[in-house]
Order: C-alpha cells, then sequence, then structure tokens
C-alpha cells in the first residue's frame, strides 16, 4: 500500500489519480495491503505469497499480460525485484496435485521484464531510442511526445513520493520515452 513512511492513504489516492491520468479507472486499480508484504526499499518478499496472490489476480480479472521489472528491478529497489523473483517463481512452477500453483503461460499469460539499463543510459532520456533501437529484446516502446507528457503528468500525481532524485527522473529518464522489454 506504499506505507514505508506511514503515507499509505496519501499513496493509494496519488496512484489512483496517476491512473486517471493514464485512463485507468479506479474500479480497476487493485492495492494489495498485505502485512508480509511491507512497503520497504530493503524488505525482500516471498515469491510464494506474492505468486499467490498475483496468480488469483490474474485469473479473476481474467488477465492475459504481465509487465514487471526484470532482475534489476530497474532502480535496485527490494520490492521490486521481489516482484520479479515472484513472477518468475510462479511462471516457473508447473502444476501437479501437490501444487496450488499454475503457470502464467498455461493460463494464456504472456510475461514482459522491463530491461534495467546502466545509469548513463537511465538518464539521456529521448537519446537512448537509437540505442534501444539497435539491442536485442523482444518488444520496444517508444512514447510519442503526447504519451510522454502524458506518462509525466501522471508520475507527478505521485507528489509524495518526488523527492530530488525522482524529478530527476521524471525530467531526464529513458523510461519515460522507452521502455525495452524481454519475455519471461
Amino acid at each position: 500500500s506504499g506505507n514505508y513512511y506511514d503515507q499509505g492513504e496519501l499513496r493509494k489516492k496519488e496512484l489512483e489519480q496517476s491512473c486517471a491520468v493514464l485512463g485507468v479507472p479506479a474500479a480497476d486499480v487493485t492495492v494489495i495491503d498485505h502485512r508480509a508484504l511491507p512497503d520497504d526499499p530493503a524488505a525482500e518478499w516471498d515469491p510464494k505469497l506474492l505468486g499467490t496472490i498475483m496468480l488469483k489476480h490474474i485469473e479473476a480479472k481474467n488477465i492475459n499480460l504481465v509487465v514487471t521489472f526484470d532482475a534489476g528491478g530497474v532502480s535496485g529497489h527490494a520490492n521490486h525485484i521481489s516482484l520479479y523473483t515472484a513472477v518468475r517463481y510462479s511462471a516457473l512452477l508447473k502444476y501437479c496435485c501437490f501444487e496450488i500453483f499454475i503457470l502464467f503461460l498455461c493460463a494464456g499469460c504472456r510475461v514482459l521484464v522491463l530491461e534495467s539499463v546502466n545509469l548513463f543510459r537511465k538518464y539521456i532520456s529521448f537519446l537512448d531510442v537509437p540505442i534501444s533501437c539497435l539491442l536485442p529484446r523482444d518488444e520496444l516502446f517508444i512514447l510519442t511526445e503526447e504519451e510522454t507528457q502524458q506518462a509525466k503528468r501522471a508520475m507527478w500525481c505521485h507528489g509524495s513520493q518526488l523527492l530530488w532524485f525522482r524529478c530527476l527522473y521524471v525530467l531526464f529518464s529513458r523510461y519515460m520515452v522507452v521502455n525495452s522489454l524481454r519475455l519471461l
């Protein structure tokens, strides 16, 4: 729920505002508030628990595509990395009479992971587009100027999290313009 600084309720509202900017209705936003999954940059979440929660959500909402972080978590944030670990863990498990998991792929759900890049590439904004076009990847998303501005407006909704370095991220990050992804 984003409660690391006791701002969980505020951050939930900010998330809904951000999603609204992106055209996602509040009814389609699900916030998980589980004591075993604390918002903490040092906390590693249990992949089995998180995987179970995600699979239930995927099945309930009939989701056919999951986009998540890669093993680097884009910023090295332990919670981001835990998401990747849980998705990978769940996607690799095989269904048998002793397991409660179902393969994402068996449920018809593809998984794309967002590529983490080095610090230089991370902060060269649109200048990373030619580099990203030349490197191998499964999917490449290049935002138009209008889409980039929409993404920035969505990020500005997260006022409680906009420390100086996150402001730099919104202004200069290549992720606001280009995203390269790989199939899991």
